[in-house]
């Protein structure tokens, strides 16, 4: 078992590197080069002359499509983002992200973003288009840096490394002077073991929606499918080095100081308080000694502040007990006034008060909601369709209007983009995960930005001689009695997994529509309604569904509505998730059992899926 020894911190400077090179990268591939996963060293192989002038080098002129590698290589779609197996490690699956397959995404996104620049400047070919590059401390990061790094140069980009750093830092890249990038990625697979790798694409106008990084990864399998060698090209100019994560701390530090704009210390508004950050040996040591030690505030026993991708004291996860139990331990033994968990990319966050009470979750959602309609009295906020009933309570209560839509953060994001466009304001999206993104910071779910706006909340009540922690915005929101999630893997071949979800999923909407679980409603909320496979937009221009998923709420005579159901495909696995919710003893193992027997027995669908998880906790005391 890996240590969970509390890694005390004492201030010190950043461990993020400065990178002063000045020279462009620019395209010139003669060789394959690119560090070992295990080692240091170079490998270098040689291969036929590039020319830079066209980016079909390496391709076969008779279009010689392999079915089976372009399936490969669009399996690596994972909703708006690229995920994959990185390294040897993972029991029953073999590595898929390879530098060659990372090459043809990262070119065929440069060509993308060329080709769009191209469009707006309405065909003139104007400056070079920059694009950035930063990443998590996973240790495929290297050797996957250069394949990106290859793939740009191939698409005729200038190539920006920014290092160690965050995915919300990468997209500030496209608009923060000097820097102003025309896109970036970031390399990152978030809370999934160290095997894993991906990507995430930006450019100035936000995250890439799943049809776009599909249409990125179709050209990518033909690209890697019809090249003559799958090995990465050579890197004879390093990238542009750049320090970017110092602009971007002391931009964070410049909307602290600006809005608590402290009467005694302007410049260190946060003296008299001690904060703990928790950043599970990922890319958020920054926030300690870059932003919150730079404001004044006492961060000593900030834990796993120290970037290592192989994460050896707990996964870095907002949602991950261990995460918060350390972060609870911390918080308590230092009398800290908060504790922070980061996730390995900062675009999700967790706090836990200063009582040592873990805010995550629904409470997060609450949290940031309360916080909200101080400053948007009425606006309205979206969230995914797993939050509870008490939770709509909360936000309407307060004068607010809640949006339950589809799971998935681009969903959210998107959904609260699109209502804004309507003419609704809409300041806040989040997910139940702690994807959190506000309409004031460009709809970007920015872990560490959440987290600021909760300090600067702390540090106003204390101005205002309120003895009181951020805890006390949400006492008021009451918790289910009882939820659970649970799983049924698909049994099917991976290629033939999603289309068996979706007919069962569809099936379970049919049974509802046809009476035949009763008390069981298609859930549905303001201007959405529930259809071809989700919450569907009622606009002109609905969004497209990427996964299939309904919710419904349970009622019976003797209660009345106690709960709710939700079942959706997951994007990352081939299996669906079950998430159900209850206001009285024994609901949830109800629900659990009329899903089985009602449903997924009667239907045949039992068959295709495995319904161990569900046979556990419906059989037996309602605990897996």
């Amino acid at each position: 078992m890996a240590s969970q020894t509390l890694n005390h911190h004492t201030p010190t400077k950043t461990n993020f590197p400065s990178f002063l090179g000045t020279r462009p990268f620019r395209p010139n591939n003669n060789l394959i080069t690119f560090p070992s996963f295990t080692t240091a060293k170079l490998h270098t192989v040689r291969v036929a002359s590039y020319n830079s002038t066209t980016t079909t080098a390496g391709y076969n002129d008779h279009d010689m499509v392999v079915d089976e590698e372009m399936d490969r290589i669009r399996r690596l779609q994972n909703g708006s983002d690229v995920r994959g197996v990185a390294l040897e490690g993972e029991k029953g699956r073999s590595v898929d992200l390879t530098p060659p397959a990372v090459e043809a995404m990262a070119e065929s996104f440069g060509e993308w973003v060329v080709s769009g620049l191209e469009i707006e400047r309405s065909g003139g070919g104007g400056a070079a288009v920059r694009v950035s590059l930063g990443r998590d401390p996973r240790i495929s990061g290297g050797v996957l840096s250069v394949a990106v790094f290859a793939g740009l140069a191939r698409a005729g980009c200038e190539v920006f490394d920014m290092g160690l750093a965050t995915t919300p830092a990468c997209f500030m890249s496209t608009l923060l002077p000097p820097f102003a990038y025309d896109a970036s990625i970031m390399m990152t697979a978030s809370h999934l073991p160290y095997t894993r790798n991906g990507l995430k694409f930006f450019t100035k106008k936000g995250g890439l929606t799943s049809p776009q990084v599909e249409e990125i990864c179709d050209k990518a399998a033909r690209k890697y499918a019809n090249r003559f060698a799958k090995l990465s090209t050579a890197l004879k100019v390093p990238p542009t080095r750049v320090d970017f994560m110092s602009a971007y701390s002391e931009h964070l530090r410049d909307i602290i100081k600006q809005r608590v704009n402290h009467p005694l210390h302007y410049d260190a508004p946060l003296q008299g308080f001690q904060i703990i950050v928790n950043a599970g040996n990922g890319s958020g040591g920054f926030f300690t000694w870059d932003v919150l030690d730079k404001l004044g505030a006492d961060t000593f026993g900030s834990l796993h502040l120290n970037p290592d991708g192989m994460f050896p004291n707990h996964i870095p996860n907002p949602e991950d007990k261990t995460a918060m139990a350390l972060t609870r331990t911390a918080v308590l033994e230092n009398k800290a006034d908060l504790g922070i968990v980061f996730d390995t990319d900062v675009d999700r966050s967790g706090v836990v008060d200063k009582h040592g009470n873990p805010i995550n979750g629904d409470k997060l959602i609450a949290l940031m909601s309360a916080i909200v309609l101080k400053e948007h009295p009425n606006t309205t906020i979206v969230t995914d369709a797993r939050t509870s009933m008490a939770l709509t309570r909360f936000i309407t209560d307060r004068g607010g209007q809640h949006c339950l839509y589809r799971v998935g953060y681009r969903n959210v994001i998107d959904k609260g983009v699109q209502l804004n466009k309507d003419g609704i304001q809409t300041h806040l999206m989040m997910e139940t995960s702690g994807h959190g993104a506000l309409k004031e910071n460009h709809f970007l779910d920015d872990g560490a930005y959440m987290v600021v706006k909760i300090i600067i909340e702390m540090v106003r009540m204390k101005l205002e001689g309120s003895e009181e922690g951020i805890e006390s915005l949400i006492q008021e929101l009451e918790e289910p009695l009882e939820s659970v999630e649970l799983r049924m893997n698909i049994l099917s071949e991976p290629r033939f997994a999603k289309t068996k979800g979706v007919e069962a999923i569809e099936e379970f909407r049919n049974y509802i529509e046809q009476g035949r679980l009763e008390g069981w409603e298609l859930d549905s909320c303001g201007d959405c309604w529930v259809s071809e496979g989700c919450l569907v937009d009622s606009n002109d221009s609905p969004a497209p569904v990427d996964a299939h998923m309904y919710r419904a709420k349970v009622s019976e005579a003797e209660h009345g509505e106690h709960g709710w159901i939700h079942l959706r495909q997951s994007i990352h696995n081939p299996n669906i998730a079950i998430n159900i919710q209850s206001t009285i003893p024994g609901g949830c193992q109800s629900i659990a059992r009329a899903l089985r027997d009602k449903f997924l027995v009667d239907s045949g669908f039992d068959k295709i899926l495995d319904i161990s998880q569900i046979d556990k906790y419906a059989g037996g005391n309602g605990k897996l």
